[in-house]
């Protein structure tokens, strides 16, 4: 499984460029959090392992064509061309294209199997905790948008605008993330992670105002 690993992991860079929060580097987050997880769930990891590496193959196609193409079916669709030229059984394939198709999680595609989750919720982690405040300050750098605003009306602001940043992306999304995680060592920890960034953007909050 090794080799079949490291063939994977050489594959795969040629489908990224640069690190967009949803780069080789946010894949490698992902293996690594899959690595714990599937570990703790007992999960078939020849099946978590690169499902984890092939996830996000697609997500550049998305982005050039501003989400007419959806990385997860599409990343399916490579994923079992790429892994039919290592001479992976069908069986096995397709339980990994479940994986990558299932890790949007829309009404229509949910995680069936263990390891589906389990991608599921590694992808979910990486967007939360301290990794997922760097990702949003990151994110709203690329858009010009300000520092902080602790008082800031989500109901009156836009998405990809100037007034976009990272504590409106914790108060619209990433709150609400733990609530989702379906595995019981991923909820563990989303939990720590949630906590931490509340207490992060509380304490935020009291040095904007020079309270600390």
């Amino acid at each position: 499984m090794e080799d079949q690993i490291n063939k994977l992991w050489e594959e795969v860079k040629k489908y990224f460029s640069g690190d967009t929060g949803h780069g080789l580097e946010h894949t490698q987050r992902v293996y690594k959090l899959c690595e714990h997880i599937g570990n703790k769930e007992n999960a078939d990891m020849e099946i978590v392992l690169p499902a984890a590496i092939l996830h996000d193959i697609a997500r550049k196609e998305q982005d050039d064509s501003k989400g007419k193409i959806d990385h997860a079916s599409r990343g399916a669709e490579l994923a079992r061309e790429i892994l039919k030229k290592l001479g992976l059984e069908d069986d096995k394939i397709e339980k990994i294209a479940h994986c990558i198709e299932a890790h949007r999680f829309r009404k229509e595609l949910i995680p069936q199997s263990l390891e589906a989750k389990i991608i599921y919720d590694a992808d979910k982690l990486d967007s939360i905790g301290s990794i997922g405040i760097a990702r949003t300050f990151y994110f709203a750098a690329s858009l010009g948008a300000i520092v902080h605003n602790k008082d800031i009306d989500v109901e009156n602001t836009k998405e990809y605008s100037k007034d976009d940043c990272a504590y409106r992306e914790f108060l619209v999304k990433l709150r609400y993330i733990k609530n989702k995680i379906i595995t019981n060592e991923a909820k563990k920890l989303a939990e720590e992670r949630h906590n931490f960034m509340v207490e992060f953007f509380d304490r935020l909050n009291k040095e904007v105002e020079g309270e600390l």
